[in-house]
């Protein structure tokens, strides 16, 4: 039999998994990204607020596929598609495939205020994390240097605008850095004294949970000393300046945007019809309508459960897609396209969690709905399975224990201060 080529676009959740879950002998794999490394994305939020240092979240995607000879890697971005020829333009080469696997995930969505981004980053990538950490961290020193009144209480605020978990995580973990970690760090400031907002325009926070672990979560925010203001919608976004609908402006050095995500541009690419998001408004199967060769999972896929609700956009969501992309592509390797079946797409909803601070978090598996201390553990110990490699789970473990016990962040280095100062005198 002739080999066939799949090509896979992306390496994240949905693309690593297809990679690791699909094998044939008659196949060839190649895996594009234009990242070098796969990122265990849920945790991004801990290297942005110093709690773990970017290599203990991420791995080089080559050595995670070693020892899978028949894929090949390659560094490189996707620019267009031809789907009636089965070929995909990168900047760097031109691939014709058998099967294509999209998975090239989502971006910040300021929902229709692109200008919005260079005031307030988003937080997808290990750029976004360490340059917010950064820029926190940075905000504290510059205080400890102020003697103006406005201008200390100025950069001694910061803005998360989004009430879902990344917001809401985001927000949390920026209060215990400040109000335990960095506490006895300065002498001329009282980083307790730190003011954080989370800005959330619908009523509530965590809204894809129930309203009764929606309210635990504020009240256990508000107990780390987060003012979230729920119903508050932003008008204006300029540099160290939120304006917000009812006329109340807050001055913050640092405003991190987490409300919302979008299908890669990408998309618009391929010709077919997507939805407000920009997603791929794909078929049960989660193949293109018109084209049952290529497969679209994660971020970038509308795909519908059972109750015809859009499938989250969540990590083990994405698993599962690329889980049943391979074995729809081997069963017809094997039985040939004719013969072989193509079952529906069917989610299975693990659960719902999101931490808020050291022994604080929120849950809901199945009907059991529970949060505190046993919900962190729980979410400690979920992700610590679903990351990539031994040596990383070991390495958070170890890294959470010891942040955990002794209130200390090892990762509060600030680099890319010459860099800085090259822009700002350019």
């Amino acid at each position: 039999m002739e080999n066939k080529h799949v090509v896979v676009l992306g390496a994240g959740f949905g693309g690593l998994t297809f990679c690791q879950t699909f094998d044939h002998p008659n196949t060839r794999i190649t895996l594009v990204d234009r990242q070098n490394h796969h990122l265990f994305q849920p945790l991004l939020y801990q290297v942005a607020t110093a709690g773990l240092s970017a290599p203990e979240i991420a791995q080089p995607i080559r050595s995670i596929l070693s020892d899978r000879p028949r894929i090949t890697v390659l560094l490189d971005n996707v620019v267009d598609f031809n789907l009636a020829e089965k070929k995909v333009a990168l900047e760097k080469n031109t691939l014709s495939y058998d099967y294509l696997v999209l998975a090239l995930g989502g971006v910040t969505s300021y929902f229709g205020h692109p200008e919005w981004e260079q005031c307030a980053p988003g937080l997808k990538s290990l750029d976004d994390a360490l340059r917010i950490r950064r820029h926190i961290l940075l905000a504290f020193e510059k205080a400890e240097n102020a003697a103006d009144v406005s201008e200390h209480d100025r950069l001694m605020t910061i803005v998360v605008v989004g009430g879902g978990p990344t917001g809401v995580e985001l927000a949390g973990a920026f209060a215990e850095l400040a109000r335990h970690v960095l506490k006895s760090d300065f002498r001329r400031i009282d980083p307790t004294q730190a003011r954080i907002v989370l800005i959330e325009a619908g009523p509530r926070i965590l809204a894809h949970l129930p309203p009764k672990l929606s309210a635990s979560a504020q009240r256990q925010l508000e107990k780390l000393g987060v003012q979230v203001r729920t119903g508050t919608k932003v008008k204006t976004l300029t540099q160290g300046r939120v304006e917000l609908e009812h006329g109340e402006v807050i001055e913050a050095e640092n405003i991190i945007w987490g409300a919302g995500v979008s299908a890669s541009p990408l998309t618009k690419k391929l010709g077919v019809e997507l939805d407000r998001a920009g997603r791929v408004k794909v078929k049960p199967d989660l193949s293109l309508p018109g084209h049952p060769e290529v497969f679209a999972m994660g971020d970038m896929a509308l795909v519908l459960d059972d109750e015809d609700k859009p499938v989250p956009g969540v990590s083990p969501a994405a698993m599962q897609m690329a889980k049943h992309a391979a074995r729809i592509i081997r069963d017809e390797l094997e039985l040939g396209r004719e013969r072989a079946a193509r079952p529906p797409f069917r989610y299975w909803d693990k659960g719902t969690m999101a931490t808020i601070g050291r022994s604080a978090a929120v849950a809901k598996i199945g009907r059991i709905e529970f949060n505190g201390f046993l919900a962190w553990v729980a979410w400690l110990f979920i992700h610590l399975i679903f990351l990539v490699g031994f040596r990383n789970r070991l390495a958070v473990l170890l890294q959470w224990a010891y942040s955990y016990v002794a209130y200390k962040r090892g990762a509060r280095i600030v680099t890319g201060l010459s860099e800085e100062t090259k822009r700002k005198e350019n």
